[in-house]
């Protein structure tokens, strides 16, 4: 299986670095003052909020230093001015909620947009890898993957700036009040405090992130096991194998539930160890305060700063644990994403590739050689020209590289040797768009999107009207049979068109390859798993679809191709005849055989009792 990792995994401190450089332009994305100038805005009100929070403390401490000397004021007075401060208090409290929604909804906007952003490119860069990438990897694990580290971004956001940015902020706040008002001792305490909170949290949760990459590599696996066997139910009922998926999803999320349990564990031990740190400062710089106040150094409200200033740090800093490791997580989910973009297209298009230009559509294949894997070979030395508009048929049994004619002519795979060119043009030195537009396929298994019947005709060309997708159901002969559907046109099809019969859905996909027009169809099998009544109904509609155009058929039925203008006898990648039907028959050679065998076994249907 293809791997995203690199070969050489950089440090985990260089990475974490590389990942969190690469989502920086996210924050502050190139070509939009409207989010820079939200940025800042919410960084403004992070100030102010920062400021009201650290006010709140010390209008307590003067409300309470005020009722402990009341003879230094008329009492009336002492009243009032202890109300006021208590006052200002409570509006210091909603004004820190205030300013923080504010901030929340100021900043909502860059952080959907980078979310948006982020998003998008990992699509695009997703379908602009190569087949054998998307063959290779779990559908399902693929997507968490993608789902996780979108989301991340978000979370990292919000992290960055109204979590880490604010406590730095506080703390500095908070040591310039303590010096100021208590000496250098408490400043000292805290700072150590702070410190060792800090490694801690560091060195714990370095441990929790190996157990939590454990668990998420589990939630992986056994979501992938769910969604193949899930995707494959038709499969698991044919083979009775109900008990055998359920062992073997059992099994995976038995891993998951261990490594969540060993997660959630880790989880406590940091917390205690934390609440550990915290207390013995707050114990310690309160006993401080009250021997101060035995000095006649401090006032009773010092008691309150104190309390309220380390209550307003632990806040922070009991978030910054979890902060720490969401921010050490969301930089695993990011990177293994980023691994996914880093992930360079199979098939590229070259530095100088220019748009394929169509006159006609004459295809030749010269001398093409090709393997899937550079170890066995598929194709060897395949030459053929297949003039504009005529018809050339494929054929051979399976394995002998039929489809694979198809897959390098779509340019889903570079081949190893000779040219493939479409008039005069090689299709390695053409836009992959390009090329991809002027050719249409109607294939054997045809997949349709879980959508209606007019989404999935409209995909030949989106843009397309509804006169013209009546057209081309018309000419698939389908629009009659979707007429008398309750639902018509907007009839839902269902998961992969399973909702569909085979027929059905090989006409679907035939009125959207007439709706795409293409100079260029390709026939792969399109009726090789068909019974002969539907069969015989579809290659009618095929025939009015291929004329005119340059047609490729891959056949399995023989009966198909009578008519085309050449048809080829594959067998082990190699061409071993070639020729019109008739003068093959003549030939007596392995296509004489394929028909004789064919034509038996049509025999022996027919008279074989319904």
């Amino acid at each position: 299986m293809q791997s995203m990792a690199a070969p050489h995994a950089p440090p985990q401190g260089d990475a974490d670095f590389r990942t969190l450089r690469r989502f920086l332009p996210y924050l502050w994305p190139a070509g939009r003052g409207d989010l820079k100038l939200r940025v800042v805005a919410a960084l403004a009100l992070v100030l102010l909020g920062k400021g009201v929070t650290l006010a709140m403390p010390y209008t307590l401490k003067l409300a309470l230093d005020a009722m402990a000397a009341p003879k230094a004021l008329a009492p009336p007075d002492g009243v009032m001015v202890a109300a006021a401060l208590v006052a200002s208090y409570a509006l210091a409290r909603f004004t820190g909620v205030l300013f923080d929604n504010l901030r929340n909804a100021v900043f909502e906007r860059v952080g959907q947009e980078a979310a948006r952003h982020l998003s998008l490119d990992v699509f695009t860069h997703i379908h602009q890898l190569s087949l054998r990438f998307h063959l290779e990897r779990r559908t399902g694990a693929l997507t968490r993957l993608i789902e996780r580290g979108t989301k991340s971004i978000d979370t990292m956001l919000y992290f960055l700036l109204f979590n880490i940015f604010p406590t730095v902020i506080e703390l500095t706040a908070v040591c310039l009040l303590f010096w100021r008002g208590f000496g250098p001792e408490l400043v000292a305490a805290t700072l150590v405090m702070v410190v060792a909170y800090i490694v801690y949290t560091q060195r714990i949760t370095d441990w929790r992130a190996a157990l939590r990459r454990e668990m998420v590599e589990s939630d992986q696996r056994a979501t992938a096991r769910a969604v193949d066997s899930l995707l494959n139910y038709e499969t698991v009922k044919y083979f009775n194998a109900e008990a055998h998926e359920n062992e073997n999803y059992g099994k995976a999320i038995k891993r998951y539930t261990d490594a969540a349990t060993k997660s959630e564990v880790s989880l406590a031990w940091l917390n205690v160890g934390q609440s550990l740190i915290t207390n013995l400062l707050m114990a310690g710089a309160l006993a401080y305060v009250v021997w101060g106040w035995n000095q006649g150094r401090f006032t009773v409200g010092d008691i309150a700063f104190v309390n309220g200033l380390l209550l307003q740090l632990f806040r922070p800093l009991d978030m910054l644990g979890m902060v720490y490791r969401e921010i050490r997580q969301g930089l695993i989910d990011m990177d293994a994403m980023f691994r996914l973009t880093d992930t360079a297209p199979e098939i590229a298009d070259a530095a100088d590739a220019a748009p394929l230009i169509v006159n006609g559509g004459h295809i030749r294949f010269d001398a093409v050689n090709f393997g899937y894997d550079p170890r066995r070979q598929i194709l060897h030395e395949v030459s053929f020209d297949v003039p504009p508009g005529t018809k050339l048929a494929v054929v051979g049994h399976s394995g002998a590289g039929k489809s694979t004619l198809s897959r390098i002519l779509y340019r889903f795979y570079d081949i190893q040797g000779g040219r493939v060119m479409i008039d005069g043009q090689d299709i390695a030195r053409v836009t992959q768009n390009s090329l991809r537009r002027a050719i249409g396929i109607v294939p054997q298994d045809t997949v349709l999107f879980n959508d209606s019947i007019r989404y999935n005709i409209a995909y030949g060309r989106p843009d397309a009207s509804e006169a013209d997708i009546i057209a081309a159901a018309r000419g698939a002969a389908i629009h009659d049979f979707i007429l008398g559907l309750p639902d018509g046109y907007a009839t839902q099809v269902g998961e992969r068109g399973l909702k569909l019969s085979g027929g059905e859905k090989q006409r679907v996909a035939i009125a959207r390859t007439i709706l795409k027009n293409p100079a260029i169809l390709i026939l792969d099998e399109a009726t090789s798993a068909l019974d002969s009544a539907t069969e015989a109904s579809i290659q009618d509609a095929l025939g009015g679809v291929s004329q005119g155009r340059t047609t490729i058929v891959i056949a399995h039925r023989l009966s198909t191709i009578t008519d085309a203008d050449e048809i080829l006898v594959l067998d082990r990648g190699r061409i071993i005849e070639r020729g019109r039907h008739e003068a093959l028959l003549l030939r007596g050679g392995a296509y004489a055989e394929m028909w004789a065998l064919q034509q038996a076994e049509a025999e022996i249907a027919g008279l074989a009792p319904a």
